[in-house]
């Protein structure tokens, strides 16, 4: 999933209003440049969800529900505020954005019948919490945000500060906790699909990567220590020949029926409704979305082609949020030479992190775009991390 900020949409809101403020860069080793962050409103609010216990669920082979179950918050929140713009982060088991105060009301409830929706089709228990700018200022933390543009279509929301990651840690520790909604509460997941395939790695190895600073303080003594190191890796990837997106040219595999075909039609059923007829319809839809994908063929203004560039331009291998997240294809001595200057900065006690290296990597994705539609363009949100490691 990507974490993005909506630009073609406006409705004159106060989130508009605040985003038209926010700096955008095209670079991505300026991540850590403070000048690019802008603070977010007092008033506003934060929200966090999280997959409990994601690891052991990753490992027992439920990756696509722990994908899902994340993605199922950012597509239940867009949905609640009418697909208007506001900032946000994906994570692969979980989900984080912000909103203004008078939005909080909608996103909370959209949140408590995510929790439930969860827990009842997938499985797995989701934390969900609202936390407010001020209470994250008054632990000593701030919270800002900036806009990285990863192609001309769309912009991701990166976050510092500090403020996302206390929020995180309060939120595990039972504070500011959502409870889940109503046993058949359903939030509006229109547009929540997973049909495509693991994308195998070409140049070795798809690497995933997390790195916090040890001390989340901006002023802490390490703080300078653990800029440095981030842009010197950001810099080795963006300068090494072996090294690529992990969403190949042309986009990810296709195959009919997806393998996550079962997720994504319990995602879209009803209670109460018949499972297997919402099956057999959602089989004629991705039929028909198969064929036009494979075969190029367009439909009304909506060309495949350029769907599928902007499927690999748009997709968020990289971002920033209180910490370096980053899925790479490349080959083994770049994956080492990360690993081992990562290894050194933590026994320095600068920062905390996790790998993965892997065969392939997941796309998770949603799009609010449905082959029957006459649109000229899609939004798609991305998420190439399977199996996120977890800081050390």
């Amino acid at each position: 999933m990507r974490s993005v900020i909506s630009v073609p949409m406006t409705d004159g809101s106060s989130v508009d209003r605040f985003l038209a403020t926010v700096p955008s860069f095209a670079r991505f080793g300026q991540i850590l440049d403070p000048q690019l962050y802008a603070a977010l409103p007092d008033d506003w609010v934060v929200g966090l969800a999280d997959v409990v216990s994601s690891t052991q669920a990753i490992e027992a082979g439920h990756y696509k529900n722990v994908n899902m179950a994340g993605a199922a918050v950012i597509a239940a929140v867009s949905n609640a505020l009418g697909n208007a713009p506001y900032p946000f982060v994906f994570g692969g088991d979980g989900a984080s954005f912000a909103l203004p105060s008078d939005r909080a009301a909608a996103a909370r409830q959209a949140l408590a019948c995510t929790a439930a929706f969860v827990v009842e089709v997938y499985g797995l228990e989701l934390r969900v919490a609202e936390v407010p700018v001020a209470a994250i200022r008054a632990a000593g933390f701030d919270i800002r945000v900036a806009r990285f543009a990863a192609s001309r279509d769309l912009n991701y929301a990166m976050f510092s500060g500090g403020g996302l990651a206390w929020a995180e840690t309060r939120m595990k520790a039972g504070e500011f906790s959502i409870p889940p909604g109503p046993l058949g509460c359903r939030p509006d997941l229109s547009g929540l699909t997973c049909r495509f395939e693991a994308m195998p790695a070409r140049r070795g190895v798809m690497l995933s990567i997390i790195v916090q600073a040890a001390d989340l303080n901006p002023a802490a003594p390490e703080a300078t220590a653990y800029r440095a190191l981030i842009e010197n890796i950001i810099r080795l990837v963006e300068e090494s020949p072996d090294m690529a997106r992990p969403v190949p040219e042309g986009g990810p595999p296709l195959v009919w029926p997806p393998s996550g075909f079962d997720l994504e039609a319990r995602a879209g059923q009803a209670p109460g409704t018949s499972f297997r007829l919402r099956r057999l319809k959602l089989l004629a839809q991705t039929a028909l979305s198969f064929l036009v994908l494979r075969l190029r063929i367009p439909v009304g203004r909506f060309n495949p082609r350029r769907y599928l560039n902007q499927l690999v331009a748009n997709s968020d291998y990289r971002k920033y949020d209180d910490g370096l997240r980053m899925t790479i294809d490349c080959g083994r001595e770049l994956a080492d030479t990360i690993e081992a200057q990562l290894a050194a900065a933590a026994a320095e006690g600068i920062v905390v992190y996790g790998l993965h290296r892997q065969r392939a990597a997941l796309m998770t994705c949603l799009t609010p775009w449905y082959i029957a539609a006459t649109t000229s363009t899609s939004s798609t949100v991305l998420q190439v991390v399977i199996r996120p490691p977890r800081p050390r």
